[in-house]
Order: C-alpha cells, then structure tokens, then sequence
C-alpha cells in the first residue's frame, strides 16, 4: 500500500452502519475497524465474469485472485461513486452499474459493510494502478469449479458469489 492509501481517511461504522468515526486507512487495517467496502462483478456478452489476480504489494490477502474489482469506501463518498471509481482505478473502464445487494463481512483481517454492483463490459482494460496483476475470462458455468481450485479473496467467496446467479 502507498503512503497516499494509508493516510486516506476512512469512516469507522458502528453495528447499525452509522458511521462513528473518521480515521486513516493505516489504522482502518491494523485495528481492523468496521468500515464500507463496494465490489464489481464485471461480466461480458459471452457470459463471462472477469477474474483477477492480486498484487502482492496488497495490504490484505496479496497476491489472491478476486471474482470482482472493489476497494474501502473513503470517508463521505457514496456508495456507487466509489463503485465507478474503483472501476475507473483498477481496469480503466466506465460502465453502467446495476446493484446486487449488500452484506456483512467479518474476520481477522477485515470487518466491512459492503455493496456488490455488476458492470458489463467487453474491455479493454488498463491496468493503471498496478493493483490487479493479472486477468481472465472465465465462463459463468466454470467459475464455481474454478474458484475451488484458487486461492480467493473470502470476502468475495462470501458476498460476490452468492449474488452471481443474478439475472
């Protein structure tokens, strides 16, 4: 994680979701605070969902592969602004968002209130923030099989997946 990530300021939820708190993204993570987190599935006209690989640079789970693009929510930011902004950062692409559902997501590493967004795309993309080190297409009707054989990042397992079927 970069200087500029870890002093951005991130709001601090209590169990309700209001926020209660305004600290930096450093001590988001070392305190393992409760805070807001957006994903993006992106799926293509083939019937295609977007896989993606990790940095190992990455503050949790580095180098792990991800069913869906995302990041922590900064302090005060909408919900589907920092959705378009993550997809902006990551790929490279604007794209319309259509909102799944959200949930909760708590372990030793993360607690996050988050919102699952799905956004069609057919690429290209470009990989600016050097976050995603690697990319695939991977058929819908393969995807549980794959993630089964993957290292994936839990949090997406528990509140991406789920939501996948959508139609």
């Amino acid at each position: 994680m970069t200087a500029d990530a870890s002093d951005e300021l991130i709001d601090v939820l209590d169990e309700y979701g209001e926020v209660t708190a305004t600290v930096p993204r450093r001590q988001m993570r070392s305190e393992n605070l409760r805070h807001r987190s957006v994903f993006i599935v992106v799926r293509n006209g083939a019937d295609e969902v977007l896989v993606h690989r990790r940095a190992d640079w990455k503050d949790v789970w580095p180098g792990a592969w991800d069913i869906a693009v995302g990041g922590v929510v900064a302090s005060g930011e909408a919900w589907e602004l920092a959705a378009a902004r993550e997809l902006v950062e990551e790929l490279g692409i604007s794209a319309d968002l259509e909102y799944l559902g959200e949930g909760e997501y708590v372990d030793d590493s993360v607690r996050e209130l988050a919102r699952v967004y799905r956004a069609r795309s057919e690429g290209p993309f470009r990989l600016a923030d050097e976050e995603i080190v690697e990319l695939e297409w991977l058929p819908m009707s393969s995807l549980r099989e794959w993630v089964a054989d993957h290292e994936v990042c839990p949090d997406s397992l528990a509140l991406v997946l789920p939501r996948l079927d959508a139609p």
